[in-house]
């Protein structure tokens, strides 16, 4: 906050607008606590008077510059003229070590600052061994009667989550089979997308979507890696005669292997992306959605093309691992769906 009184910053603001006030960092300061505090009043209250249950997330994150973890913590609730809230109503700082002791403590003083400890529903974490312990001690921090069955419905496991390790494990078995794609995005969008993009309008391609140079660790960008460089096939094979230091053409076994990918991948990035929703609720479009997942699974170990089916192999042993560990109340948000009701259950059972 120091910013404010810095020279350079009165200087750029006296050309910009000279009648602008300045104020001191301490000034500035004690306006930011009043904000906050005005805001977290208007929402204690709306915690308070709302009839529903509050569903909680969480999770860590750790900043580069300071090396510190965080905490962040938002409540999701519907209001009483039922509209999906989110609200974010911790975002603190966690002390190391990060022990499941601190970090259930630093949750649970939080509920209690809230006063929304006797009013929850679910707990969403990322499926993690350290968050499996963490939950026990929040149960046996909070009182069993403030929970609905007495908490045996309060653990649930980030469904999103789940997806990205189902796929991660699948992806590790074709990595290999894709690595001129990759090789040939990062010679053109390093220092030569220019040239690239020249050669898209010699051939009236359009350049519409850009490359984009993956990160292997996650398979979401690696999907949108090859999706984004399929449309340029033939703008490749042009700049291997063009291009004299260009020496990774991929082979057409790579690229009908991309293609498949794309085709293969594109349910579980849709899934994803769904799931990430904030604007609606998506409980009830889980059980439908995991079904149709396994079904595509059981589909690929089929495939002719050995990659595909060691690729659903890996992620079929995955995906019944977590299976088990999936909270029943899923599939009653399926049920209370006037879409689908018991009839998804009987289809899929």
């Amino acid at each position: 906050m120091s910013f404010v009184e810095q020279q350079g910053f009165h200087e750029f603001m006296a050309e910009t607008q000279p009648l602008f006030k300045f104020y001191t960092r301490n000034t500035l300061r004690s306006d930011a606590m009043k904000m906050y505090e005005a805001e977290k009043a208007m929402l204690l209250k709306l915690l308070g008077k709302n009839s529903s249950r509050i569903a909680i997330t969480t999770d860590m994150w750790s900043s580069d510059c300071q090396n510190k973890g965080y905490m962040a913590i938002t409540a999701h609730f519907i209001d009483d003229d039922w509209n999906l809230q989110n609200r974010l109503v911790r975002f603190a700082y966690v002390p190391a070590p990060h022990t499941t002791e601190v970090l259930s403590d630093v949750l649970v003083n939080s509920l209690y600052d809230w006063n929304i400890d006797r009013k929850l529903s679910t707990l969403t974490v990322d499926n993690c061994s350290t968050n499996d312990a963490m939950i026990h001690l929040v149960l046996d921090k909070i009182s069993p009667s403030n929970f609905v069955k007495r908490g045996e419905f309060f653990h649930m496991r980030c469904c999103a989550h789940i997806v990205n390790l189902i796929v991660k494990d699948g992806m590790n078995a074709i990595y290999g089979s894709i690595e001129k794609i990759r090789d040939s995005v990062s010679f053109w969008v390093a220092t030569r997308e220019e040239k690239f993009e020249e050669t898209c309008r010699q051939l009236n391609i359009n350049y519409r979507r850009k490359l984009a140079l993956d990160c292997r660790t996650r398979w979401n960008s690696t999907y949108l890696m090859l999706a984004s460089t399929l449309p340029y096939r033939e703008v490749f094979e042009r700049l291997r005669h063009r291009k004299s230091l260009y020496k990774v053409v991929p082979p057409d076994d790579e690229w009908e292997m991309a293609n498949e990918l794309v085709d293969k991948l594109e349910v579980f990035y849709s899934v994803t992306e769904l799931f990430f929703g904030t604007l609606y609720p998506t409980t009830n479009l889980y059980f439908s959605k995991v079904c149709e997942m396994r079904l595509n699974l059981n589909e690929w170990l089929f495939s002719p093309n050995e990659m595909i089916h060691r690729m659903a192999t890996n992620m079929i042993s995955k995906f019944e691992k977590y299976w088990d560990q999936i909270n029943e109340v899923m599939a009653v948000g399926a049920i209370l769906d006037p879409r689908y009701k018991m009839k998804l259950l009987k289809f899929f059972s």
